[in-house]
């Protein structure tokens, strides 16, 4: 059984840091691509940084980019979202994601407010 559990949200102010952590299970991790996604109340999810299985090849959503940065642990099965220079706008709880044989697998996210 495939599980996500997310880790590491807090109240953080503006050009703060954070650490996100997603621990995974169920699977072989080091297979697949990771995925942060966070979402907004009232909006749709938002995919901010995937890393492939090996970690060789990230990508980010333009609005992190140069401010967070997606890495993985394949000997520990964790994926982590490091993020720098936090804006309010950041604010939204972030979700671990991973895809299998066509079904998208989630955590149950961790919120991150950023807020003086």
């Amino acid at each position: 059984q495939v599980q996500l559990v997310e880790s590491g949200g807090d109240l953080v102010q503006p050009g703060g840091s954070l650490r996100l952590s997603c621990a995974a299970s169920g699977f072989t991790f080091n297979s697949y691509t990771m995925t942060w996604y966070r979402q907004i109340p009232g909006k749709e999810r938002e995919l901010v940084a995937t890393i492939t299985s090996t970690g060789g090849s990230t990508n980010y959503a333009d609005s992190v980019k140069g401010r967070f940065t997606i890495s993985r642990d394949n000997a520990k099965n964790t994926v982590h979202l490091q993020m720098n220079s936090l804006k309010p706008e950041d604010t939204a709880v972030y979700y671990c994601n991973v895809r299998r044989y066509g079904r998208m697998y989630w955590g149950q996210g961790t919120q991150v407010t950023v807020s003086s």
